[in-house]
């Protein structure tokens, strides 16, 4: 199935109610960066915790790609600094600050498998328990940024270890994949109605400063979200394909 269909398909799956997806239990949402868990899952994330749900988050890599030739913001200081703004955006949602977990495996570098991928998905498994989770979600493996795909492999490795709790993948930079890309089957999987929290969505994205703004102001090659790419994720829906198609 080509992405574009695919997604257009995506975004007619049911809409359910946020139990079905978690069975009720706790959440956790794995990100390859910070900001990624505010962009696919910030709806999510709020609406579990207003019905006092466990979330526990998750990100993967170190950030530090986003402006690699600012001398204002070196490796060591870029990384404080998103690593804030994730715990300042998980808080607008209502997530205590030490529910994030940083793994800081090298951004742009993140790797789909061997003893470190085998660590980070030991690491994902451990918390997904610990939290008493009935769902992990990550971002869509067909999604065109390297990360995003290791990420996916990561759960994808966890998945064996993680027993009862389902696995879903929500898609971020999937949305700009050329229209005939071959992805697959159709999707499998949910919608979840976070229309309600979208000021809280919106907040969260926001204190992603460093990717929204000029904040770094001396890297003009600098990543920066585009406000047409925020303004998608923060829509009444939030997406969530089954990784493994018996979930839906």
């Amino acid at each position: 199935m080509h992405a574009d269909a695919f997604l257009a398909a995506a975004e007619r799956l049911p809409v359910v109610d946020l139990d079905t997806l978690t069975g009720g239990a706790g959440l956790v949402v794995v990100a390859p960066h910070p900001d990624d868990e505010s962009l696919g899952c910030g709806g999510v994330m709020a609406e579990a915790r207003a019905r006092g749900q466990t979330v526990e988050v998750v990100i993967v890599s170190d950030g530090c790609g986003s402006h690699t030739h600012s001398a204002l913001y070196p490796p060591d200081k870029l990384r404080t600094l998103r690593e804030q703004e994730t715990r300042d955006a998980v808080e607008a949602l209502g997530v205590p600050a030490e529910c994030v977990t940083f793994l800081r495996l090298p951004d742009a570098g993140v790797p789909r498998s061997g003893p470190t991928a085998e660590a980070a998905a030991a690491r994902i498994v451990d918390i997904a328990k610990r939290a008493g989770a009935g769902a992990v979600c990550v971002t869509w493996g067909h999604d065109p940024h390297c990360d995003h795909q290791a990420a996916a492999a990561i759960v994808t490795l966890a998945r064996g270890r993680l027993g009862r709790i389902r696995s879903f993948a929500y898609p971020v930079w999937g949305w700009t994949l050329p229209e005939g890309t071959e992805v697959g089957d159709a999707p499998t999987g949910y919608r979840i109605d976070v229309g309600v929290h979208r000021a809280a969505k919106a907040q969260a994205v926001a204190a992603h400063r460093s990717q929204t703004t000029d904040l770094i102001a001396d890297d003009p090659a600098g990543f920066r979200l585009e406000a047409a790419m925020i303004e998608r994720f923060l829509g009444r829906h939030e997406i969530f394909i089954a990784m493994d198609p018996s979930a839906s």
